[in-house]
């Protein structure tokens, strides 16, 4: 089976998730055995960010590896049992909230794509980029 790298790698829709990731030197990380959730936002969400932000991320790599990592939790976890949780804590450290009374919200995202399993985790589509605070 195919890690959460590979699979962001070899699908289209993550190229600057993929870029992100390198940038911030997290690819090692992730194709550790895990497992992890991913909170994997596509190329739209973050085209939604204002103009230059993703392109000034990538010239602040530290910056950049504090929000992807907001994006990961340590455990491998599907939609039924994050929407049970209601709350998971990020790899950065910050807790993100989960709502499934609409549909299947993390913090201000819907999940497109949910329970995308890979060998070192799952991995969930998001609409949208997620920060802290």
């Amino acid at each position: 089976m195919p890690t959460i790298v590979d699979i962001a790698v070899n699908n289209e829709g993550f190229s600057t998730l993929v870029a992100a990731v390198q940038a911030a030197g997290l690819v090692e990380a992730l194709q550790s055995p895990g497992p992890f959730t991913v909170f994997a936002p596509n190329d739209a969400a973050f085209a939604k960010l204002p103009p230059g932000t993703v392109q000034t991320l990538v010239q602040n790599p530290p910056q950049l590896g504090r929000i992807l990592k907001f994006h990961v939790v340590a455990g491998k976890y599907t939609k039924d049992e994050l929407i049970k949780l209601g709350t998971v804590e990020s790899l950065e450290g910050a807790p993100i909230p989960i709502d499934g009374t609409e549909g299947f919200e993390v913090k201000n995202a819907t999940v497109l794509a949910a329970d995308i399993g890979a060998d070192n985790g799952i991995i969930h589509v998001l609409d949208n980029v997620i920060l802290m605070g």
